[in-house]
């Protein structure tokens, strides 16, 4: 997939015919979207069923793979992006369905061929009245699954009521989902609907249900089955017609067996079930999300290669809410220092990756071109950079925390193990015998 080209982001499938494709400036397959810093015969891409190695062929401006130098006509293994004059690439086994379906972008939306797929079968879920369960990672975009679901089903027109069963009180929790009546409590002066009762005729999106006391849980099931809601203090249960979308990072039926959630609302709420994919799973989208982020916030500014390329680099684990949080950031920092373009530099060292020791950096920022533009010869740039005191003595604690294991601290570094292991080699950075253990 090709994911930006000379200041433009895109997310374009470019199939290997037999599993081979040579690139480079005037190539048919990067259509109009030429790459002027790219050299006529650039760089070749294989795959061979399980790796894609990409070789060198005496480019001008040099290859580079997942932020490092490849040297002329040596196939290296490419994991995350490859980086071609001002032209970036991403290694994926099938693109057919980008081929097919492309990225959608709507408003504040964007949506690459997996998300797409995932929504037409929450509007399926949505249209026949099934309530729906949605799995995924912190940073998904839950809520907005959520916010089509209710879009697409009988009640769009009633109201969407987003609850955060987590930031809910234990003590309060029944009352803010079934509401009280006047003198239930001391301090009740008035009736107040609760969360259910809000919803009538509408969506009820209960985000984290699984942090619901197991009494709250009983009353929930009660209600959801009978469709009526009986408030604190109240003499008579009142009625209400609502669809419910529930969601969570954690695995329901886990849940179930260690007895944190009832057995019997997992089955009401439960099922059908949608898997939402982490963003490290949809690269196709980062670079859009980038560019729509810079074009919100500071029109005036552009993206950088470095910065795009940093950004597919790293493993995201708050997904696109973290993504576009740290993008703020660094156009903030970019108009900070009065600069004409989003970079590499203006990146937190520590956005996008895993939480852990202060000691634990993440990959080394990718090389990037200076200001003017230019890259020097490609014998030059195959040639290590010197590795500075500090960036090795985080890579050597990183690996002392991790008991010399390379897979482990590569993932506390958010790098690839192999990338690791090329930079214990080039530097000399010795670690214990077991660190090949993966």
């Amino acid at each position: 997939m090709r994911l930006f080209a000379a200041g433009t982001a895109m997310a374009v499938a470019l199939p290997l015919k037999g599993g081979e494709l040579e690139l480079g400036r005037g190539s048919p397959a990067l259509g109009e979207a030429q790459d002027p810093r790219m050299s006529r015969r650039h760089a070749r891409i294989q795959f061979d069923g399980r790796r894609f190695l990409v070789t060198d062929l005496g480019s001008q401006n040099g290859t580079f793979v997942d932020g490092e130098p490849v040297p002329a006509n040596t196939p290296r293994e490419a994991q995350r992006v490859i980086r071609m004059g001002d032209s970036l690439f991403v290694p994926c086994a099938d693109v057919n369905p980008l081929e097919q379906h492309g990225v959608v972008t709507q408003g504040s939306f964007v949506r690459g061929p997996a998300l797409q797929a995932l929504l037409d079968e929450v509007a399926r879920a949505a249209r026949l009245g099934f309530p729906l369960h949605i799995h995924g990672e912190s940073g998904t975009g839950k809520e907005g699954v959520a916010r089509a679901f209710h879009e697409n089903g009988p009640r769009s027109s009633g109201p969407f009521v987003a609850v955060n069963c987590a930031a809910i009180p234990q003590s309060i929790a029944e009352r803010l989902l079934f509401g009280a009546k006047r003198g239930a409590y001391s301090g009740a002066d008035a009736d107040a609907p609760g969360y259910l009762q809000s919803a009538d005729g509408g969506t009820l999106f209960l985000d984290e249900v699984v942090e619901l006391d197991l009494a709250v849980q009983a009353k929930l099931l009660r209600a959801l089955e009978t469709k009526e809601v009986l408030s604190l203090g109240a003499a008579k249960p009142k009625t209400v017609d609502i669809h419910i979308c529930s969601a969570s990072n954690r695995d329901l039926r886990a849940l179930v067996a260690a007895g944190k959630l009832r057995e019997d609302l997992y089955f009401r709420i439960g099922r059908p079930e949608v898997s939402l994919p982490p963003l490290r799973q949809r690269p196709e989208e980062i670079a859009l999300l980038l560019q729509r982020e810079v074009r919100q916030v500071a029109p005036t500014l552009t993206l950088h290669l470095s910065f795009v390329e940093a950004c597919l680099l790293r493993p995201w684990p708050g997904n696109v809410r973290e993504l576009l949080v740290e993008a703020r950031s660094a156009i903030q920092a970019a108009l900070m220092q009065e600069a004409p373009r989003v970079e590499a530099r203006h990146l937190s060292p520590n956005a996008g990756t895993a939480f852990g020791s202060g000691a634990s950096a993440p990959p080394p920022a990718p090389h990037s071109p200076p200001p003017e533009h230019r890259e020097p010869p490609r014998e030059a740039s195959s040639r290590a950079k010197p590795l500075d005191d500090e960036e090795r003595t985080r890579i050597e604690e990183a690996l002392r925390q991790n008991g010399g294991n390379v897979a482990a601290t590569a993932r506390a570094l958010g790098m690839h193990r192999t990338q690791l292991r090329r930079l214990l080699e080039r530097h000399a950075i010795a670690a214990p015998a077991d660190s090949e253990q993966d």
